[in-house]
């Protein structure tokens, strides 16, 4: 098991164990750390669950559901500004053939 795979494991045997301790089944853990697919996401949740201690299980999935659509944004705003950039180069040095215009 790599290490990645170890923290990962270990993210989401924390994450199972505090939505259990709050009184929710397993499988509501399982399937939220499936869902969140990153340690980093998984300690986010961690985090409300610790801190605010939801009542219901739409409460865990709605927060689940915030913190994906973060991630989700996150990547987009990063896809556009690595597009961005490539668009910028084409502008400023053509697009590398000689019926461009630009030497």
């Amino acid at each position: 098991m790599s290490e990645v795979q170890r923290e990962w494991a270990m993210t989401k045997a924390r994450l199972v164990s505090a939505i259990k301790h709050l009184g929710f089944p397993e499988a509501l853990g399982e399937q939220i750390a499936i869902h969140l697919g990153s340690p980093k996401a998984m300690e986010r949740m961690l985090a409300y669950l610790n801190y605010v201690k939801p009542g219901t299980e739409e409460l865990i999935v709605d927060e689940m559901l915030a913190i994906r659509s973060d991630i989700d944004a996150w990547h987009a705003k990063k896809e556009a500004e690595e597009a961005n950039a490539r668009y910028n180069e084409i502008l400023y040095y053509g697009l590398g053939n000689d019926e461009d215009g630009y030497d």
